[in-house]
């Protein structure tokens, strides 16, 4: 028999380091945002800017639901978020009659050092850019 191995195995094994390596680069990448995040919330403490209560946006209607989450919008459209401990939100959701009366709950997620990659043209931007024009329109 050939010791050598299979194409199939190759491939398998080509895919795994490459998912590794994916794995690693996004794992960095979110070490970086979370650290530009918490570079965020210092600045925002140390210039006296109160944190104030977030809610998430109904996609597709003005309307808008508590989320027991305190902290700053990243965005002007109140669409991201980040808590007093950096932790970053996605703030929407759909409509529901429950959330409307007794809020709802929105779990952090993993920042993106690129906040809206994929979306529309110019929606996208580094998160080091956003939360600069944020502390920018603080001052």
């Amino acid at each position: 028999m050939d010791s050598q191995p299979s194409w199939r195995e190759e491939r398998r094994e080509a895919a795994a380091i490459h998912a590794a390596a994916l794995e690693r680069r996004k794992a960095a990448e979110t070490a970086q945002a979370r650290a530009l995040l918490t570079d965020f919330v210092r600045t925002m403490k140390e210039r006296g800017i109160e944190p104030q209560p977030l809610r998430a946006q109904v996609t597709g209607s003005g309307a808008s639901y508590r989320t027991g989450i305190t902290g700053w919008y990243l965005r002007r459209n109140r669409s991201l978020g980040t808590d007093a401990d950096g932790n970053f939100y996605i703030l929407g959701t759909p409509a529901s009659l429950s959330a409307r009366l007794l809020g709802v709950r929105i779990l952090p997620s993993d920042p993106p050092i690129t906040v809206g990659l994929g979306a529309r043209d110019g929606e996208s931007m580094p998160l080091a850019q956003l939360l600069q024009l944020r502390l920018d329109e603080s001052d």
